[in-house]
Formats: structure tokens, sequence, C-alpha cells
């Protein structure tokens, strides 16, 4: 899947409203709750991981979870969205010098005391071993406007909102597929323009490590919130 670059797609741009029929199949409730069943069981086993095997992963299964994560709800349709599938290791090496770089601004005092005192449960550090190790690096960048033909400027709407539901939904195809991913989002990005060749209207969103975990994997012991901490019914 080849990103699409600034001049390829057009958003449709003051055109009139065409509305066409949407009739999808109804399941019976006895199915629906047993789907829902599943797929909470199912994303309850998902963690994020850092530790990773070099051991390639099927390329069609991760084409396939960037299009269902394309099929987000995005502002005004504007679908302000691109992901660049990094397989080559060189191009995944450059990334993580220059993100190491950052990072270790970052844990040497840039972050602030109380934001390294909340990462020290997850047991991070400046040392990104994930950026290499991993065989495949999904950079998500979000498209802060979008070029005319004439070459003008238009905004996009609710970019930040519309990729965050997009990366939301790639986290949860990847799972569903068998595959294991880390939502990486070193500070700054500018580095992944560069490093990608990207046009001046995207900017990186976030690089996510695909693969499967390493023989000596570990992960934090963390508990999640309950149904009840998280869920209010009125």
């Amino acid at each position: 899947m080849s990103p699409t670059t600034a001049h390829e797609w057009t958003p449709t741009h003051g055109d009139p409203y065409r509305p066409v029929p949407y009739h999808p199949a109804r399941i019976p409730a006895a199915e629906s709750l047993a789907r829902a069943r599943e797929l909470r069981e199912r994303m309850d086993e998902r963690r994020t991981v850092r530790q990773f095997s070099p051991d390639p992963v099927p390329e069609q299964a991760v084409r396939d979870a960037i299009a269902c994560a394309s099929t987000a709800p995005s502002g005004a349709h504007q679908q302000p969205w691109t992901f660049v599938l990094v397989k080559d290791p060189a191009v995944r090496a450059r990334i993580r010098e220059a993100a190491e770089q950052e990072e270790q601004i970052s844990y040497d005092g840039r972050l602030g005391e109380e934001w390294l005192a909340a990462l020290r449960p997850l047991g991070t550090d400046a040392v990104k071993t994930h950026l290499t190790d991993a065989p495949a690096l999904i950079v998500v960048f979000q498209q802060r406007y979008w070029l005319g033909e004439d070459g003008t400027k238009h905004k996009h709407y609710y970019v930040d909102e519309s990729v965050g539901i997009a990366v939301g939904m790639l986290l949860t195809a990847l799972h569903l597929a068998g595959l294991f991913a880390l939502t990486h989002t070193p500070s700054p990005m500018r580095f992944l323009r560069e490093v990608l060749g990207r046009p001046e209207n995207e900017k990186a969103f976030a690089v996510i490590p695909v693969g499967y975990p390493a023989q000596d994997c570990q992960v934090p012991g963390l508990v999640r919130k309950s149904l009840d901490q998280v869920l209010i019914e009125i």
C-alpha cells in the first residue's frame, strides 16, 4: 500500500449532499451479545509490547489492518491520514537513531519530573530497540490541510480526533489478526517527516512497531480499570 500524497486525492469540497440507501442486515440479539462478549475477551488480552522478535509478519495482514483503520470516521469525511509502512532495515535504523536522540533529551529533563514519575511503572527509557527489532513500523501522519489542484491550502477538520480514532482501529485490527504493537510517540517528531520524505502538510502522529513478542518478552504488571470505573449509565 503506497501512501497517498497531497496531490493524489482531493476531498469533496462544496459538492451537494447525495445520500445513498443503507440497509445492513440486523443480526439476532443473541448473536450480537456473543460477538460483543468475544470481542471484549479478545481485546482484554491486548498488551503493549516493547520487546519484539525479528521474525517476519504476514505483510498482507498489516495492509489489511491499515485498510481497516482507514474506514474510521473523520471530520467532514476528509480522511486526514497517511500510513507509511516501513520495512527497510536501514530506514528503521535512521528512525531509531533520530528518535533516541530526542528521547535522551526528554529523559534528561525535558519531560519534567511529574511526567517521568508517571513513566516509571512502565520501565521505559531512551533506548528504543523496538524500532529496529520489530520487522515493520507503521508511521501515522495527520494531514493538517490539503492542497487543491491550483496549490491552494484547504483546512481539514477535527484532525486530531479523526486520526486518533483511526489509530485505535488500527491497534484493534492488528491485535485481532494475532499481531502485536506499540504506540510510540517520540517528541518532537519532525524528524519522521524528513526521514520519510513526506510533504509539508503532514505531521507525524505516532510510530507503531508491529511484530511478534520476543521469547524473553515482559510487560508491566498493570491492571485496567473495571467497567464500573469507566462507565456511567443515566
